[in-house]
């Protein structure tokens, strides 16, 4: 007698990045598709970035909203992204990780660098048994050696330890998954290098692949960004050669989130398991909200009179910014995007809320040597609006546009009708002596400029020190809380020609 192929259906989604209104609707989706696959086992799993804590949900509940979703879900297994790892430091991953849940945290290439071994909370693999199907999972998440390094983390090279891996875990399961937060083209070189893998399931670069890619006998998936898809593969397995029968993936596109009053008037008797998944989540989420609000609500600093912040000119609180990061980095300089900060402050009190509203990118500060010339060259383009209204998006900056740059220690004086890259007429320390084109100076300023992102030459330093785990809101607090600096951001540094007498 033939015995029918042994089925499995593996959900997979990436990248939500804490888009909370649309989880409910991913919920009822993933039951729905269990759910037609009747007697059939399924596998539901996270590639990373779920949690980002540019939501004021994930910020007020220090990421427990998102660890209730990915329970209530039904996730078996989740890895970690990078906005998990780096935004979050290791004792706040150990409360959210460390007490038990329904699924397994997996990623094989990030140690403790105190004793070289895994969290208590992960592993490098986990092998299920679904339904005869032995499935290995391994994750692995983006390489990001400095930052790790300075959150008492060794993280090491992914492909490597891919390829590791994959030679344990072989010879004792019927199929290979890699939970891979590295990116398609790294997916793509897994794919190519390492024999035995059957199925990446990808993210990281936020790629949709409507149809799966197939290089040799591995299949890559990928469904975008923030809920907007997610990804179904099919298993078939022949119960006597264990060999595969079938392996075909798709991503299901998802409506748009339910408001809250379409939620209300589609409640009712006769709804469906997934629909009675949606709205209770939904319920836990409102609650989660509600709790997070009064959490964000603390007062962090009192101001006796209004900060502006432009991004298109130099205003106070820009200042204040700049000033923070030349003095938290010990530099003789300090820059800043003016897009980094969304709108200025009100006089009054400061709640943690507001100050997540107007500078919720989670960027750290960094500190390295630029050259006289490479500053200019950045102060220059700071003046061109091809630059000043350039659209970014990713690389840690949660704004709108990369805006002028806003400078500490430096006074500079222009002429805004001069030709492109020659308005500026000299730039001087502070009000001492004037910027030296060969000489190195100590510039506090942001990680997104060192990867290259907005002001070109500001890629271009040395010696580059990263400071963690801070954000860069977390200086400006401690500014707002000094009158003295307060006070000095006030004084202009952008002195437009010709001066007024």
């Amino acid at each position: 007698m033939t015995l029918s192929p042994l089925r499995l259906r593996i959900l997979h989604s990436n990248d939500i990045h804490s888009h909370f209104e649309q989880m409910p609707r991913m919920a009822a989706a993933f039951e729905e598709l269990r759910s037609a696959m009747g007697d059939a086992p399924t596998l539901t799993v996270d590639i990373g970035d779920h949690l980002d804590r540019v939501s004021p949900l994930t910020e007020g509940s220090g990421g427990a909203a998102n660890l209730d979703v990915l329970e209530a879900t039904g996730y078996d297994a989740i890895t970690i992204g990078n906005n998990e790892g780096l935004t979050f430091t290791p004792e706040a991953l150990g409360r959210l990780y460390g007490p038990a849940h329904r699924f397994k945290v997996i990623c094989g290439n990030l140690l403790e660098s105190g004793t070289g071994t895994y969290p208590s909370w992960g592993g490098p693999y986990h092998i299920f048994d679904k339904g005869g199907i032995r499935v290995g999972l391994i994750g692995l998440t983006a390489y990001y050696p400095d930052f790790y390094r300075l959150l008492g983390w060794d993280i090491l090279e992914p492909v490597a330890v891919a390829q590791e891996l994959v030679w344990q875990l072989r010879p004792q399961v019927d199929l290979v998954v890699i939970l891979s937060h590295l990116g398609l083209k790294q997916d793509e070189r897994m794919a190519s290098e390492i024999e035995g893998i059957d199925l990446i399931l990808g993210g990281h670069t936020h790629h949709l692949l409507e149809q799966p890619l197939r290089i040799g006998q591995t299949m890559l998936c990928g469904a975008g960004k923030f809920g907007q898809y997610i990804g179904v593969v099919d298993v078939g397995l022949d119960p006597v050669t264990r060999k595969l029968t079938q392996l075909e993936g798709y991503v299901k596109e998802l409506a748009r989130a339910h408001t809250a009053e379409e939620q209300r008037s589609s409640h009712g008797a006769g709804s469906s398991d997934a629909k009675l998944m949606e709205q209770q989540l939904a319920a836990r989420i409102e609650a989660h909200r509600l709790q997070a609000q009064q959490a964000l609500s603390l007062e962090v600093a009192h101001l006796r009179e209004p900060l502006a912040a432009e991004w298109y000119q130099e205003e106070p609180l820009g200042n204040l910014l700049a000033a923070a990061l030349r003095k938290y980095t010990g530099a003789d300089i300090g820059l800043v995007n003016a897009g980094q900060l969304l709108e200025g402050l009100d006089a009054g009190s400061v709640s943690a809320g507001r100050l997540l509203a107007i500078c919720p990118s989670p960027i750290n500060p960094s500190r390295m040597l630029l050259t006289g010339q490479q500053i200019v060259q950045a102060l220059e383009e700071s003046l061109l609006p091809e630059f000043t209204e350039k659209p970014i998006y990713g690389f840690g900056f949660r704004g709108k546009v990369l805006g002028m740059l806003q400078v500490d220690g430096l006074t500079i004086e222009y002429d805004p009708e001069g030709p492109a890259y020659r308005k500026i007429k000299q730039v001087r320390m502070g009000d001492g002596e004037g910027l030296d084109p060969e000489q190195e100076y100590r510039v506090g300023s942001i990680d997104m400029f060192t990867f290259g992102i907005g002001y070109m030459s500001l890629s271009q330093g040395k010696e580059v020190q990263y400071f963690l785990p801070e954000f860069i809101r977390d200086l400006l607090r401690y500014e707002l809380n000094n009158p003295e600096a307060i006070a000095a951001s006030k004084a202009y540094r952008w002195k437009r020609l010709p001066l007024k007498p």
